[in-house]
């Protein structure tokens, strides 16, 4: 432990998280730059046009239901958060405000942490909430969206580890054995919270970690969230060949969580390589066209619905203020 402690001062004044990250990000969009390049300077417009009206209206319809259900999952990480901090008397549609929108600005902005950490402070703060109160509700929501993530590549890693080595290009037995040990931390966290209440933090920012029971929760609420968006995607690949809805899945969460750690508004690039990538089994403008649909289906329209319920309440908040004080006079 002492020389884990020393290694990790050593590293902190050295290098540092924050510049850590920046060093990832970059890289992972170079690199990202450099994937798009190739798949995408020979590549026909027209034929991407084509394949976009194509793509039957059932097809995007499904698509889109999957997406809506999506985000009303995400509605459910805020609700849970709100409980799990003590905070019962904020009612579910104050979450679900908070929630989808904060997640539509995030997802599309970049830097969700502080983006969505914004939209939510400015909607919670009318309910009392305060800044602290505002970052434990990131914290567990986030953490429901890591464990479920882990849950997910996990079994997925382990049960499928083709899909895996389609974008990390690492030896099948090694991706087994990473899913394997992503489930047994996951196993032995459950473990380590399933009976002694657990606090993390320090000082005036303390968080009490969901006991095992609310995990287990918090497990099932994040596969339904990453379940409902790798469906949204499975319906606009193209039909063939035809895949296990297990690689499309493995395949969309890895790149999902390439383009989330690149800190790119949307993953926008990232994603998009890793998919042409992972998926080179299908035609390259085909998946393009089911790629430009869905990020139409899961970005630009909820960020568009998003701003515009926010700036419907800022509104009526202003309006309503303006009335109080004329009432006032």
């Amino acid at each position: 432990m002492d020389w884990l402690r020393a290694f990790g001062r050593f590293f902190e004044q050295k290098i540092g998280l924050h510049r850590l990250g920046i060093i990832l990000s970059v890289l992972i969009i170079a690199v990202a730059a450099v994937v798009l390049y190739r798949k995408l300077h020979n590549m026909n417009v027209s034929k991407v046009l084509t394949a976009m009206s194509t793509v039957e209206y059932r097809d995007v319809a499904i698509s889109a239901l999957f997406v809506a259900l999506g985000y009303v999952t995400l509605t459910v990480y805020d609700f849970f958060a709100l409980r799990a901090i003590g905070r019962s008397d904020v009612p579910y549609r104050v979450a679900a405000l908070a929630g989808f929108t904060s997640y539509s600005v995030g997802h599309n902005v970049g830097a969700s942490v502080f983006t969505g950490g914004a939209v939510r402070y400015r909607i919670y703060s009318a309910w009392g909430l305060d800044a602290i109160e505002v970052a434990k509700i990131c914290f567990i929501a986030g953490l429901t969206f890591w464990l479920g993530n882990v849950t997910v590549l996990g079994f997925g890693f382990a049960y499928h580890p083709e899909a895996a080595a389609a974008i990390d290009q690492l030896p099948l037995w090694l991706n087994r054995v990473l899913g394997l040990l992503a489930l047994a931390i996951l196993a032995g966290y459950i473990g380590w919270v399933w009976r002694t209440p657990r606090v993390i933090g320090r000082q005036n920012w303390k968080v009490l970690l969901p006991n095992g029971r609310l995990t287990l929760l918090q497990i099932l609420i994040g596969i339904i969230d990453l379940g409902c968006c790798a469906l949204a995607m499975y319906v606009l690949v193209p039909n063939e060949p035809h895949m296990m809805f297990v690689d499309i899945a493995v395949i969309f969460i890895t790149a999902t969580l390439l383009g989330f750690a690149s800190h790119s508004p949307g993953g926008l690039g990232v994603f998009d390589a890793a998919m042409l990538i992972a998926l080179w089994q299908y035609d390259a403008e085909e998946l393009l066209a089911g790629l430009l649909i869905f990020r139409l289906l899961y970005y630009i329209l909820p960020f568009t619905l998003a701003l515009i319920t926010l700036g419907t309440r800022e509104l009526l908040l202003h309006f309503k203020g303006r009335n109080r004080n004329v009432g006032d006079r």
